[in-house]
């Protein structure tokens, strides 16, 4: 299958330019249907070939989209054009002069930020669940003609692709019609949300910002949200471009789009060029007449702030293998720590720079992302870089066994990107910071990109770009940090800003070593952490607890049970395995010693403190 090329170059001169068009309908709401037509002017002459991509850039994971393809047809006019599949997602039409057009349907209910979802409520969709490649002209013109359900009226559309005619399109969400991208790359980087959502925006620098409820949400408070993400946007924009505080977004659109479904129980988000779609919990949303700001809204803000930051780190300043993207099969790089762990870093620290969450807030949040690392025992077996590299088979396809295999890229990326962050404020004595490491790659490797540039980083650059934005090498610091699995050294970085770092148990309870969870009233080994109590015993996931020494196991009871105990005694524990009873004999053990607590102090020395006001409010 010949790779996705999705450069922003211009096609050579002797080409001849023409326009891809596309229609999307929202044919059958309720059967989860999405048309689309697909227009080619000059198809090829020995056979159009088309493709539909087989990943979404920013979900590292084969997702084989044209599985939900339920029909795909061509004509030449009226007259049927034959094609031919020649694998998985790709197709071939016969040979045929003059137009050629492609209808297909795609099937939608995937009620996630990553395909595609529609019922008679709403409709979403990435491109490249819907939009097929047109092999050989992916640098042409394309344009998209975004059309309503039949008979519906009171629907809008939210997206940050270009209204065709140029120009600004005010400072309204936008209308049904046509929606223009300079390329395919393009095309596909801009997800549209279409239906009766609640709808918000502001300007951040200057540059518009709009908002996009989908869900049912009683007495959401927008004025708030505006206010809140205003500051997240504005911080980020400083940061990057401290002297003209230019939003990044503008090379492609003249707006940036929050798209979110608020749900019963969800979370996570996927950044675009322009854009983000976002999926969270309904009741973490602010409500008219609270101001409160509970652990959830400061996680939902820590994701907007996430996924915005994203517009800078990974949709701009890319891994070199990601310049172009191939859409077509799995693209690795050992640097995904610095594209998803560094923006995890930023995105609560931004919070704490901005007043949306105190300094005591931040500290128990990033004690919490420090404990979990901890409690890992995966983090002894792979780094970072290796984490990264196997992102495709290991991290987005996790088992019962990944905690005693993997460590994540994001969390322990983040603490990645603070050991060095902090590492760089004491050794300059707070002159430098991994801020000035950040602005260096986005001059260098981002604010260009899609201006006909387009390069990446590659994992070489990375000490010596380091050491040009801040002085220091940093060489030593950083294989330590990504190829190795040591712990950190994160104690004394935290105490030269007179942070106290302590390490001690999660209450008094012995241990049996294992992650449970409920089903029904089953208490069911989630994970059994390799080498502590139930793993050597010989219990496995996905063993049904059923008794601990002849008494009844239930999801509520078990840390009861276990407190009548301590480290070191030995108990009887029944457990299903499948539909046969097992018995093992097991040794508890003290808690681990994986809660971290982190706090500040207000009588540490002065030059302490100064580099702390300088972390949390640069």
């Amino acid at each position: 299958m010949t790779p996705v090329s999705c450069s922003t170059s211009t096609p050579p001169r002797t080409a001849t330019v023409q326009k891809i068009s596309y229609s999307i309908i929202p044919a059958d709401p309720a059967a989860h249907l999405f048309e689309i037509i697909l227009s080619i002017a000059q198809p090829a002459a020995d056979g159009q070939v088309l493709s539909l991509p087989a990943w979404i850039a920013g979900s590292y994971m084969i997702r084989e989209f044209a599985k939900n393809i339920v029909s795909i047809s061509a004509a030449n006019g009226r007259k049927p054009v034959a094609l031919t599949k020649l694998d998985k997602d790709t197709w071939r039409a016969a040979p045929c002069k003059g137009p050629l057009t492609v209808t297909m349907q795609v099937y939608a209910w995937d009620l996630s930020v990553r395909t595609a979802h529609l019922d008679q409520h709403h409709g979403f969709f990435n491109g490249t669940s819907v939009f097929l490649r047109v092999h050989g002209a992916e640098h042409f013109p394309h344009e998209v003609d975004i059309r309503a359900p039949k008979g519906v009226r009171n629907w809008k559309v939210a997206t940050s692709l270009p209204r065709a005619g140029g120009g600004k399109s005010g400072t309204k969400l936008q209308a049904f019609g046509l929606y223009v991208a300079p390329d395919y790359d393009a095309l596909v980087d801009h997800p549209v949300e279409m239906g009766t959502f609640a709808a918000g925006g502001f300007e951040a620098c200057g540059a518009r910002h709009d908002i996009a409820i989908t869900g049912r949400v009683s007495n959401l408070d927008m004025a708030r949200l505006e206010a809140d993400f205003k500051k997240i946007c504005e911080a980020q924009i400083k940061l990057f471009e401290p002297k003209t505080a230019l939003a990044p977004f503008l090379d492609s659109s003249d707006r940036y789009v929050f798209m979110t479904m608020a749900v019963g129980d969800g979370y996570g988000g996927l950044e675009h060029r322009a854009s983000t779609a976002l999926v969270c919990n309904r009741n973490d949303l602010p409500q008219i007449g609270s101001a409160e700001s509970s652990e959830g809204y400061r996680n939902f803000l820590g994701l907007v702030s996430h996924e915005y930051f994203h517009t800078w780190n990974v949709k701009r300043i890319k891994p070199a293998v990601f310049a172009p993207y191939d859409l077509s099969r799995e693209t690795h790089t050992p640097l995904l720590w610095l594209f998803e762990g560094f923006t995890s870093y930023y995105d609560d620290l931004i919070l704490a720079r901005t007043g949306l969450m105190t300094e005591d807030q931040y500290l128990k949040a990033l004690a919490k992302t420090v404990s979990g690392v901890l409690r890992g025992p995966g983090r002894l077996k792979q780094s970072v870089a290796q984490s990264s590299f196997d992102a495709w088979t290991k991290y987005y396809r996790q088992d019962e066994n990944s905690p005693n295999a993997i460590v994540s890229y994001y969390t322990k990326g983040s603490l990645v990107a603070l050991y060095l962050d902090l590492t760089i404020r004491t050794q300059t004595r707070g002159r430098r910071s991994l801020d000035d490491f950040m602005r260096l790659l986005w001059v260098r490797f981002g604010r260009d990109f899609y201006q006909g540039k387009p390069q990446g980083v590659a994992p070489e650059e990375i000490a010596g770009l380091m050491k040009q934005a801040t002085g220091l090498d940093l060489s030593r610091e950083l294989t330590l940090a990504t190829e190795t699995t040591q712990d950190l050294p994160l104690e004394p970085l935290f105490a030269a800003l007179g942070i106290s770092y302590s390490q001690r148990a999660e209450g008094s309870t012995p241990s049996l070593g294992v992650r449970t969870k409920a089903q029904g009233s089953d208490c069911v080994i989630a994970n059994a952490f390799s080498g502590e109590p139930a793993h050597v015993a010989g219990l496995s996931a996905n063993d049904v607890i059923v008794a601990i020494d002849g008494l009844r196991v239930t999801p509520g009871n078990l840390d009861g049970l276990l407190a009548r105990y301590r480290a070191g005694d030995a108990v009887t524990v029944h457990a299903f395995r499948r539909d046969e009873l097992i018995e093992a004999r097991v040794k508890l053990a003290a808690p681990p010693a994986t809660s971290v607590k982190l706090i500040a102090s207000d009588k540490a020395a002065a030059d302490k403190r100064k580099l702390r006001r300088q972390w949390l409010a640069a």
